[in-house]
């Protein structure tokens, strides 16, 4: 039986159907102005059209979240607290919870209820989760400071570690690549971070951010791409 595997960006779709370790089929789709503005939820019903799927994975990496330790439990509070990073429409957003013990954080974040329902409808074992929880289950940080960036099409996330722990996650919309190396050199500067005595590693859609990446060996030093040679692109960290 197949796996459908699919990853929610900003004005984008990505799935791909695997059997087992081999990848069946994939695709890419993103709204732009010549697409329809509906093009995300067509391409989810094409996909979700098919009943042969034994299980489904939703990875949202749309920037509805909030970041706390593990040990808060004050879930009523969930909405709130992604309303501090962005606008929160509980009718139409269902609350999620992503839990990372390893790193001793969770995250909140909110996935839009219709998109939830019409997977939730083929009545199979769905596993949602948020693109930041299973970014920061794939990493490995040995240096006292250190950044490991995951890139989209138009879409950035980042996390800050010192001494092994998080010190920051953020994820940042954007069309510009300039916009991306601002945001990330700008949190640098909050939280004291060198540019000669931070390490930096560079996931995902590299080949389609290589300005970014240009610009960002300027100003840094310890720099590693982590080069997606496959077409999988972001599915490269399941």
């Amino acid at each position: 039986m197949k796996k459908l595997s699919l990853l929610f960006t900003k004005d984008g779709l990505q799935w791909h159907i695997s059997k087992g370790k081999t990848v069946l089929e994939e695709a890419f789709h993103f709204v732009t102005e010549e697409t329809s503005p509906y093009l995300v939820e067509e391409k989810l019903d094409d996909v979700l059209k098919f009943d042969d799927y034994k299980e489904i994975e939703v990875i949202s990496a749309l920037n509805h979240f909030s970041l706390t330790p593990d040990t808060f439990a004050e879930h009523e509070l969930g909405y709130k607290l992604i309303s501090y990073n962005a606008p929160v429409d509980e009718a139409n957003e269902e609350l999620m919870l992503s839990v990372n013990k390893r790193f001793a954080v969770q995250f909140y974040y909110t996935f839009p209820k219709h998109f939830y329902q019409k997977i939730k409808a083929k009545k199979l074992p769905p596993k949602f989760n948020f693109s930041g929880e299973k970014f920061l289950n794939a990493l490995t940080v040995k240096n006292h400071k250190e950044i490991h960036i995951n890139l989209y099409h138009h879409q950035v996330e980042f996390f800050a570690f010192e001494n092994k722990k998080v010190i920051l996650y953020n994820n940042l919309d954007a069309d510009s690549e300039v916009d991306f190396l601002y945001f990330i050199m700008f949190s640098l500067s909050k939280i004291n971070f060198g540019t000669s005595e931070t390490h930096f590693h560079i996931y995902g859609e590299t080949h389609e951010n290589e300005t970014f990446i240009s610009e960002l060996r300027k100003f840094v030093k310890n720099i590693k791409v982590h080069f997606d040679n496959a077409p999988k692109k972001n599915f490269v960290l399941s």
